[in-house]
């Protein structure tokens, strides 16, 4: 039995205590049935898990307390991070705690933030992302969903695409064009809107593992009243910017890097390669890869609690983090023999599913933005380069 700890308590302790506490809560609470996916899950198969964090106050570590969140330092957020991947806890459907909420906190009015932060903690709005467009992924103020003046309201009309877990959310937020002139990243605004609101309709696309964890958006006449708007019309491209900092702070997280390294090591086990001395080179090479990338991402979750902005130079964290889960998957393949070409766990194993952990991590290094866009990025807006 787990001592409950108020959220006052629990922040004092240690950082060895802090993970003890913890640690002891997970394995105390996670619904056993859904450990070591592979996949991303449905809000029917993961809602338990996020209603249990959402009573325990833990859905939003680096949310201000002020707003309902944990308020916890870097540290302590990677410490949840580390002990939730330990334990094979499966990631809930998050664009509203760790993508929206954060741009919410900064950009939202008073009455917005009232009206939307508490129904992301209790579970009642289920968001997606509404970016991508078939002609405006990586180059995203191409996209051309249309947002015309109806007055009181806009009317969208247009496509999104890729859009994660779509058919699970209740609400969408999307980058619409507002307005034709100007600069292409002049005339966008950000939008919030029911799922439910007549004209929308949900098309899934079945992935490589079989499953169908994206999908296409259509917009046909749909009316968004105009205090749907976050911040100012035509201004949206810089709140998706911010939007897109904390996404890649997201993608950077080095959970799936670590959860990586943690089944590399068990699948090693299970093969009998533990002991073998290029397996334990390569093993010894990531690990170190890994502890540079925890104090990257340390730095970059310290950075937005302070509320300092965050500049195109996150894009290192996204690269380093997915690129690193696409070798350390790699290498599970490597050794895994004929249990590679499964299209299931290993059966005894835990969940064991190098198949599956390989195919997870190949999209990795497109969605929020491709390695070479990124590369690109840094190298014209870190380093200045000449283009």
């Amino acid at each position: 039995m787990v001592d409950e700890l108020s959220l006052d308590e629990l922040v004092v302790l240690d950082e060895e205590a802090f993970r003890l506490h913890v640690r002891g809560w997970i394995e105390a609470n996670y619904p056993l049935s859904v450990r070591y996916s592979t996949r991303r899950l449905h809000w029917h198969e993961n809602k338990p898990w996020y209603m249990a964090l959402s009573r325990k106050g833990w859905l939003a570590p680096g949310w201000p307390r002020e707003y309902g969140g944990m308020g916890l330092d870097a540290a302590r957020q990677l410490i949840m991070i580390e002990e939730m991947e330990r334990f094979g806890a499966a990631r809930v459907n998050d664009m509203g705690l760790i993508m929206l909420g954060p741009m919410l906190i900064r950009y939202a009015s008073e009455e917005q933030k009232r009206r939307f932060l508490p129904r992301i903690l209790s579970g009642e709005d289920i968001w997606c992302q509404g970016y991508s467009e078939p002609n405006a992924g990586s180059d995203l103020a191409a996209l051309r969903l249309d947002a015309a003046d109806g007055g009181d309201h806009w009317v969208l009309n247009g496509q999104k695409t890729w859009i994660t877990l779509a058919n699970d959310a209740n609400w969408i937020f999307v980058l619409a064009r507002t307005s034709k002139t100007g600069k292409k990243q002049e005339g966008i605004s950000f939008l919030l809107l029911p799922m439910g609101s007549p004209g929308v309709s949900v098309r899934p696309i079945i992935n490589l593992d079989l499953h169908d964890e994206f999908c296409e958006v259509f917009f046909d006449q749909v009316r968004v009243p105009k205090d749907m708007v976050v911040g100012e019309v035509d201004k949206g491209w810089s709140y998706a910017k911010a939007l897109l900092g904390f996404e890649r702070i997201a993608i950077g997280s080095p959970k799936l890097s670590s959860n990586g390294l943690a089944r590399l090591r068990q699948l090693a086990v299970a093969v009998g390669k533990e002991e073998d001395p290029a397996f334990l080179d390569g093993y010894a090479r990531f690990s170190m890869e890994l502890a540079d990338l925890k104090a990257l991402y340390e730095a970059y979750v310290e950075r937005l609690k302070r509320g300092e902005p965050i500049g195109p130079d996150v894009s290192i964290l996204k690269i380093v983090q997915t690129e690193l889960f696409q070798r350390i998957t790699d290498a599970m393949l490597e050794i895994a023999g004929g249990h590679a070409g499964l299209l299931e766990p290993m059966p005894g194993e835990g969940g064991l599913h190098p198949a599956g952990s390989f195919l997870l991590a190949r999209p990795s290094t497109i969605f929020g933005g491709s390695s070479e866009i990124l590369r690109n990025i840094l190298a014209r807006n870190v380093l200045e380069l000449p283009a």
